[in-house]
């Protein structure tokens, strides 16, 4: 399994708690504003046995404003040189598809970039990881957050997802990063049903070669269905996690870090043969 510095480690799938330092995020949005507060959920992620810390500035969710780039900058750099400081082994990503963003947050400490655009929304993305050369994540959306409900029409969603990662791989293979992980982008441009069709056929995109991060925590497709809020979403959430464990996800990323790494221990004593590593 892939360990954040080229190299590989024990067979285990990472747990990636989530830090949201926004105003607006769907679940925590406001929560992490001032730098203690930040601390404490870092604090709170590493605890409870947290493998990466995931931090976000600007929220990603359906109909999320963009807010201006020196804003984003400023909080994910300000919010990363608090981490690193206070936690100088633990993993840090960012969650942008800014480059500029990237940049600027891999110089104050953070060791991987979280994408949710795969590359598509900045030309400057790809050439500036080629330059970095950290693991990045490359996820699949249709449009940026304000309408990319309104973007949810597919040919053969499996087949238009496996090309788009294929074509975004050959990318940045031209700009040498090859220290990639796949994200299937639960609740970007998808409909309720098609979330959970990707879910049932997540093995399709393991034979891709890649750690397959999944993003499912609290989202829409887990609280629709039951006609309820995000608040309310954490009994689906650890479902739908401990089947993506089942079917072989490499990273989860996750508001509720000590649940997911329940799930994991438990899925570990089910299938007690470490998975082949993953060679990046």
């Amino acid at each position: 399994m892939y360990n954040f510095n080229g190299r590989l480690s024990e067979n285990k799938t990472l747990i990636m708690g989530i830090l949201n330092v926004t105003e607006d995020s769907f679940y925590d949005g406001g929560k992490y504003t001032s730098k203690e507060k930040v601390l404490k959920r870092a604090e709170q992620i590493v605890l409870e046995g947290g493998d990466i810390i995931d931090i976000g500035a600007m929220s990603t969710r359906p109909d999320a404003r963009e807010i201006p780039e020196n804003e984003e900058t400023d909080r994910i750099a300000s919010a990363v040189e608090i981490v690193r400081k206070a936690f100088p082994n633990t993993s840090i990503s960012v969650d942008t598809y800014r480059a500029c963003v990237a940049k600027a947050a891999v110089q104050a400490g953070a060791s991987m970039v979280n994408d949710i655009s795969g590359g598509t929304f900045d030309p400057e993305m790809i050439p500036t990881i080629g330059q970095i050369r950290i693991p990045y994540c490359v996820m699949h959306t249709t449009a940026k957050p304000a309408v990319m409900q309104q973007h949810t029409q597919y040919n053969d969603i499996l087949a238009d997802l496996l090309r788009f990662f294929g074509q975004q791989v050959e990318k940045l293979h031209q700009h040498h990063v090859h220290d990639i992980i796949l994200d299937l982008g639960f609740g970007f441009g998808k409909t309720l049903e098609q979330n959970y069709f990707l879910m049932k056929n997540l093995q399709v995109f393991k034979e891709l070669g890649y750690p397959i991060l999944v993003g499912i925590s609290r989202k829409s497709m887990i609280y629709k269905l039951f006609n309820t809020t995000p608040e309310h979403a954490l009994n689906g959430t650890t479902a739908l996690n401990t089947i993506a464990l089942a079917k072989g996800a490499d990273i989860l990323r996750v508001h509720d870090v000590k649940q997911a790494v329940e799930a994991r221990t438990i899925i570990s004593l089910l299938n007690p043969e470490p998975a082949k590593p993953h060679t990046i």
